[in-house]
């Protein structure tokens, strides 16, 4: 009898997968599949006893004629069997007429499909097909079958990987948060230093204007007044070159005047940015912060890059200006960045074929939209736009897919670069929408909403 069965069928061959450790992208080509498959004039009982012999094996591919044709689980044969007078029906007939009485709802997925996608749709089965093993399609067009228990557990090694991955990022995220907090309050603290000697010189730098004014207007009379001065006097005036420093005083004191100013916006430009966000948003002048930022990225233009304002009328706006300030810089630093690259390129084309062409811009749009309510009869809904446009190269096609990769949830146990966390602060700490558009040699434009309320 054993030699009649090895002859008919060939024995289910178990394929190990990798030996790799499970990550968060592992595939189903991975996990242990059984290559085992049969045609279908094969009978019910020859089938069985495949399965009683190997009692692991979770169900056999059908075959016609040696072309795929289904699937016939362990537990289907054995509720055919265990129906009255199931054995003396479905016993001896071919596995054809079993397959079309009670055909059940096949789960077939690529070898390349990840994990947890297909944990997805296992759960997505009714409750009756929940324990059905899955049909994996491998890329030579070969047939293999995954048992539930080999993909739950799996699933249960990745889902503790990725709960682990996200508790150590949220714990380092613990940790950055308080170490910005800390650099916060420490720039704070030394910007407040700064403003104070400052304040002082620029609340006497008018007085001091005015003292030499005085003073001037004071030599003048005497020197309109005395005929004959002492010729100390006129050695004096000779040796300070007298004529020079008194055309020259008033425009010191103005570029003291200047210097103080810009000092004084710096400082309060760096205040603005490092502010410590309090647990309920607060309003907040949004033009005054981009004028900050803006005042504080200026160090890095070196007249090479143009920066266009557009502000349109704006309420005050409740947000928390510690990351909104943050998303604004990551987007103001990420163009600078690439337009600074631009015009290096730009001015060695020029200097080659003297090729003109348009100085790399950053245009800030600032203006109140409505959007149209999706629920009839609600009111059209009312956002802050704040709209970030260069003029670079763009973005290809394959970098924009990877960015709104890294905006989806799935993606979150993953690296986070600067514009997800910006997504993160506008779409979950603020309920806003953080839009991009881009074209290769065409520029980007990142469009942020925040709801007005």
């Amino acid at each position: 009898m054993q030699q009649e069965f090895s002859s008919q069928i060939s024995p289910p061959l178990l394929i190990e997968g990798s030996n790799d450790d499970l990550g968060l992208e592992s595939k189903l080509l991975e996990l242990p599949l059984y290559e085992f498959s049969v045609e279908m004039n094969f009978t019910g009982k020859q089938i069985a006893k495949v399965f009683e012999k190997y009692p692991l094996l979770p169900g056999a591919i059908l075959l016609d004629k040696g072309n795929y044709a289904g699937m016939i689980s362990r537990r289907q044969l054995l509720e055919f069997l265990i129906r009255p007078f199931g054995q003396d029906l479905f016993f001896h007939q071919p596995l054809s007429i079993l397959y079309s009485y009670g055909r059940t709802p096949i789960l077939e997925l690529a070898d390349t499909t990840s994990i947890l996608c297909a944990m997805q749709f296992t759960l997505r089965r009714s409750p009756e097909f929940l324990s059905e093993p899955v049909v994996v399609k491998t890329a030579s067009g070969t047939y293999r079958l995954l048992d539930m228990q080999e993909l739950n557990i799996a699933s249960w090694q990745i889902r503790g990987i990725e709960t682990q991955v996200r508790y150590e990022r949220s714990q380092a995220q613990i940790i950055q948060n308080d170490k910005m907090a800390s650099l916060g309050r420490l720039v704070d603290g030394v910007a407040h230093e700064i403003l104070d000697p400052v304040n002082f010189i620029w609340g006497n730098v008018t007085h001091v204007s005015n003292y030499s004014k005085d003073l001037i207007k004071l030599l003048q009379i005497y020197d309109n007044n005395i005929t004959n001065p002492p010729d100390e006097v006129l050695y004096l005036k000779q040796d300070i070159e007298f004529d020079f420093l008194e055309s020259d005083l008033s425009q010191a004191l103005t570029s003291i005047r200047t210097g103080a100013e810009r000092l004084k916006k710096l400082v309060t430009g760096l205040q603005n940015f490092c502010h410590i966000d309090a647990i309920y948003p607060k309003p907040v002048d949004l033009h005054s912060n981009l004028d900050s930022i803006i005042l504080l990225i200026g160090s890095r233009l070196n007249g090479e890059i143009n920066i266009v304002k557009n502000f349109g009328h704006l309420p005050p706006i409740y947000c928390f200006v510690g990351q909104l300030n943050q998303v604004f810089m990551n987007i103001l630093s990420r163009a600078v960045d690439i337009l600074l690259d631009e015009a290096v390129r730009q001015q060695f084309e020029t200097e080659s074929s003297n090729n003109t062409s348009e100085k790399p811009t950053i245009k800030i749009v600032t203006q109140v939209i409505s959007q149209e309510s999706t629920v009839p009869g609600s009111p059209d809904s009312r956002w802050v736009s704040i709209s970030i446009a260069d003029n670079g190269p763009g973005m290809s096609l394959e970098f924009q897919q990877q960015i709104k990769e890294s905006f989806s949830v799935e993606k979150r146990a993953d690296k986070e670069t600067s514009l997800a966390v910006s997504y993160r602060i506008i779409t979950a700490r603020h309920g806003g929408k953080l839009n991009f558009y881009s074209q290769p040699d065409k520029g980007t434009e990142f469009e942020i909403l925040l709801p007005l309320v």
